[in-house]
């Protein structure tokens, strides 16, 4: 109904909400991983404000958590934790290289059915278990996504801390019991060109603002039509996707399991 395929975007009357666990964000330069919790269960049809439309100023009016809370190294402090190796820079984890990515959800209790409290990460690479950077924001503490990081973040940053609105960890929680689909993808962004990832975001906010450098890519390299021109053959591979208990995933270079 009202569909504007003209749109860039495609947009139409009714839109489509469910909360979203951003596993692994990555480019060569910068990376995240976030949680999108929402108010409604499972995949809601929305329209007008319970869509949390951009154009309107409703983007916090929606029933999902568009901005989540997002452990970004480079936007936390860390400008050498991840990046692509080359002359004259050096990262702890080079995205030139073969990697393993590993997420852990931490209940309160242990148990599987208990409630959502932490989301750690950590990588493999060339045998070497690298735990997650440390931020070092003034006022922002740990190297994991917990509601007391999110809630300091969204402070030192000033930004409308609508994570905690929409329920935080726990409703993320709920949303991982109840299943969710896996999804894995090479994507671009035509509305804010990945600049919320690797660059200077927004544009228009004052040099030195806190949480507004987010990586070191140019605010004009990250257009749909710049990318697909400059690379045409870009790609990915994703492989050797576990599921599992804690300790059940990764085996280490020691022999035990820490994944």
């Amino acid at each position: 109904i009202d569909w504007n395929a003209t749109s860039d975007p495609p947009i139409g009357k009714y839109g489509s909400c469910c909360a979203e666990m951003d596993i692994w964000e990555a480019n060569s330069r910068a990376t995240a991983y976030t949680p999108h919790p929402c108010t409604k269960p499972g995949v809601y049809k929305c329209e007008g404000t319970d869509c949390g439309d951009n154009d309107k100023d409703k983007r916090y009016d929606g029933v999902c958590d568009k901005d989540g809370c997002d452990f970004n190294s480079w936007r936390l402090g860390n400008h050498s934790y991840y990046g692509r190796m080359v002359a004259g820079e050096d990262f702890v984890v080079d995205s030139k290289k073969k990697l393993t990515v590993v997420t852990q959800f931490i209940t309160h209790d242990g148990t599987d059915t208990g409630d959502l409290v932490d989301i750690k990460r950590f990588y493999v690479q060339e045998g070497k278990t690298i735990e997650n950077s440390f931020s070092s924001i003034a006022g922002v503490t740990g190297n994991s996504v917990t509601d007391e990081l999110c809630n300091e973040m969204k402070d030192a940053f000033n930004d409308i801390n609508d994570f905690k609105l929409k329920g935080g960890l726990k409703a993320m929680g709920d949303a991982l019991d109840r299943g969710m689909v896996l999804v894995m993808s090479l994507w671009d962004d035509s509305l804010a060109n990945m600049l919320w990832l690797d660059s200077r975001y927004p544009t228009d906010a004052p040099e030195g603002t806190p949480g507004v450098d987010r990586g070191p890519c140019f605010t004009d390299t990250g257009a749909p039509s710049y990318l697909r021109k400059k690379y045409p053959s870009a790609s990915v591979t994703y492989s050797n996707i576990k599921v599992g208990p804690i300790g059940s995933t990764l085996q280490n270079g020691n022999g035990g399991n820490d994944g």
